[in-house]
């Protein structure tokens, strides 16, 4: 489905927000990446739509075409970004969406700015990740963190290398497709032999340890006045089993956060973003939400 890249002013510069245009009068619903992603990695949920809605999807504060904004990061200033690109798609209440980190970027914002949200879907984050007994919270940030971040500093001698990387990782194996490879492609910055990651590590060093270890990010979902709910994958960031969340961690938070959390079958961490099935099973919310 075509979309045009368009550039909302926010504090340092223009935010890069990728646009899908709906039917005229279609709602627009906000849709918020992850950690180290961009705003492309929910063109597949977007094609599910159809045009049923207008999606927006920024390239958040010091990723991809967004990269050059400059700090202070975390969660906060993501969500100045956003309460910023709500007002100028027209200043009413949005459904907000979030993917990962983007689910915790919806949860704050909508939690700071009540105004900017009618709804919020949170796609597998938005809730404290739970830690495993006998591990802390700082190790459980780094193991998730860590590997991100080493993987800014890898170098690509050619995009087809980089294809090559992402091809070999076992959450994309078997939900490849050119929507997937054009998402990942937009990260890269640089000239061959060159490439690299374009997120900014001081960006994702501060989002995740937000994310991780903030206080704000960890109840915000519990503060919303709207609308929420929660989609999850039951497989994890290797397509290993057991994900993020499961259903008894979820039973024991549900006085914290009482609104509905649903398993989308048969996917992992990315695939219920970026996979056929996951996408129509997030379109579909976003569609009951917007309507």
């Amino acid at each position: 489905m075509r979309h045009e890249v368009l550039s909302v002013p926010v504090e340092g510069g223009g935010l890069a927000v990728h646009r899908w245009a709906g039917a005229p009068g279609a709602p627009v619903v906000v849709a918020l990446h992850g950690l180290t992603a961009n705003g492309l990695s929910w063109a597949p949920v977007a094609a599910a739509l159809d045009g049923a809605v207008t999606l927006l999807a920024p390239d958040l504060r010091g990723r991809a075409c967004s990269s050059s904004l400059p700090g202070p990061y975390g969660l906060a200033a993501h969500a100045r970004d956003v309460s910023a690109l709500v007002k100028w798609a027209g200043g009413v209440p949005l459904v907000l969406a979030g993917h990962s980190m983007g689910a915790f970027v919806a949860a704050v914002t909508a939690a700071r700015h009540p105004d900017a949200a009618r709804s919020v879907v949170l796609v597998d984050g938005g809730l404290p990740v739970p830690v495993p007994r006998g591990q802390d919270a700082e190790g459980m940030s780094e193991a998730l963190v860590g590997p991100a971040v080493r993987r800014l500093s890898a170098e690509f001698a050619s995009r087809e290398q980089y294809r090559g990387f992402w091809r070999a990782h076992p959450a994309f194996d078997g939900y490849w497709s050119d929507a997937v490879e054009e998402y990942l492609q937009h990260d890269l910055a640089g000239e061959e032999p060159h490439l690299r990651s374009s997120c900014a590590e001081e960006a994702v060093r501060a989002d995740g340890a937000d994310v991780m270890l903030g206080s704000e990010a960890a109840g915000a979902a519990g503060r919303l006045v709207c609308p929420a709910e929660l989609l999850w994958a039951p497989r994890g960031f290797m397509d290993q089993p057991g994900g993020l969340y499961d259903e008894e961690y979820l039973r024991a938070v549900s006085g914290d956060f009482p609104a509905a959390a649903r398993p989308v079958p048969d996917t992992n961490h990315y695939s219920i973003l970026t996979g056929e099935q996951g996408a129509r099973a997030v379109a579909r919310r976003l569609l009951a939400r917007a309507l």
